[in-house]
């Protein structure tokens, strides 16, 4: 039976599972909406980028001027928007309308997900909240593995309209779960909007966010770019980039999944600190053993998968932690998000870039793995004043 401590963290990770299908099926979609609509394809590109946008900037100031009290309304109305910014976008008929809709989309999901890992988190309690935080990324990271490539193939057969048909059908139907048995949450103190932005004084929430920045132009950055890292390895010009991105997803999968019992037993600093290092040993091997053999690069690029997603449960796990007693946890959680889609638009613009200048491809893995790096140099400072700051607690009273 499933434990009530967890489920509403089930209940909010089903939810997360379309925002993962909503976050990354769009660009799937682009050639079919480019040719049905009649626009060019930098045009319908603009669809991913104002869900984008408007989920990594827009959540945050939604979040921060959500009263305390209204924090279970804030979590049904954010995803009935999503629901209805999806529907709607199913029946859009230009290009305009539908970025509208995508941007409207994007902050429902970005204040939903933010308010559920909050709400998951605090009915767990201390004792369950990293496995509860696991669920809910676990959630998301399963849409974008198994949801896009169903909600591609439901396109391809019944137009890009179903893509999103699909989505709103699961929001919707997590939306009725969550208006029959999502319990109270609990009481929050009430936080003036002054002491709101104060998060942003907060130096060990800015570290946090920075190792969560540094990570994501690394890990999503490079994500970006697998497809001509395989090409210019690859022994025949016809090998496909699919079962790469296959094995990166599934080791997303399990790796938000089992994260959870881990960062409930080791303090999470340290749980960080390892995945930031793994993170860079992986991303430094894609280029050392793809010249050898281009199917040795899924150990790196399954571990890469693995702890990329993996690192958001111990730093959500830590925000929370930090802001929870000043009431403002949530938006602790939301300039989280915003970080990782900030960061990956870094990494792929600078990517972007690197290759415009010809730069061999493997200088884009170097460059993410000495990015990796320098995050897990931020993120010894975070271990060692944290293990200051047990020192002091533990310390008798003289």
């Amino acid at each position: 039976m499933l434990n009530r401590e967890l489920s509403t963290a089930m209940m909010v990770a089903v939810g997360a599972f379309a925002l993962g299908m909503a976050s990354y099926a769009t660009a799937g979609l682009i050639p079919m909406i480019e040719t049905e609509l009649s626009v060019s394809v930098s045009l319908a590109a603009q669809l991913v980028t104002a869900f984008t946008l408007a989920y990594g900037l827009g959540s945050p100031l939604l979040v921060a001027v959500l009263p305390a009290h209204r924090q279970r309304i804030g979590l049904l109305g954010s995803l009935a928007i999503f629901v209805i910014a999806n529907v709607a976008s199913a029946l859009a008929n230009d290009i305009v309308t539908l970025i509208v809709l995508r941007a409207v989309a994007g902050i429902g999901a970005g204040v939903y997900l933010a308010l559920g890992i909050a709400a998951a988190a605090s009915l767990a309690g201390e004792r369950r909240r990293g496995k509860a935080i696991a669920i809910v990324m676990g959630g998301m990271a399963s849409g974008t593995v198994l949801g896009v490539p169903v909600s591609l193939l439901l396109a391809e057969r019944l137009g890009w309209q179903a893509a999103f048909w699909l989505i709103a059908m699961l929001g919707g139907v997590t939306l009725l779960g969550m208006l029959w048995r999502l319990p109270t949450l609990p009481d929050t103190p009430s936080v003036s909007m002054r002491s709101k932005l104060a998060v942003m004084a907060d130096r060990r929430v800015v570290a946090i966010l920075g190792v969560s920045l540094l990570a994501a132009i690394a890990s999503l950055g490079m994500y970006t770019f697998i497809a001509p890292f395989v090409a210019a390895y690859a022994e025949s010009e016809t090998i496909s980039v699919t079962p790469f991105l296959w094995v990166w997803g599934i080791g997303g999968v399990v790796g938000s999944f089992l994260v959870g019992a881990v960062v409930d037993r080791v303090r999470g600093p340290k749980v960080t600190l390892g995945i930031m290092l793994l993170l860079a040993t992986a991303l430094i091997l894609l280029p050392v053993l793809a010249p050898y053999r281009l199917a040795l690069t899924m150990l790196p690029l399954v571990v890469w998968g693995a702890v990329g997603w993996a690192l958001q449960v111990p730093q959500n796990d830590e925000l929370f932690k930090a802001r929870s007693t000043a009431g403002d946890g949530h938006l602790a959680i939301a300039l989280n998000e915003s970080a990782l889609y900030l960061g990956s638009a870094i990494g792929s613009a600078v990517g972007g870039v690197i290759l415009a200048m010809q730069w061999p491809v493997w200088g884009l893995a170097v460059g993410a793995a000495a990015i990796a790096m320098l995050g897990a140099v931020l993120q010894c400072a975070l271990v060692v004043q944290e293990g200051r700051r047990v020192r002091e607690l533990d310390a008798p009273v003289a």
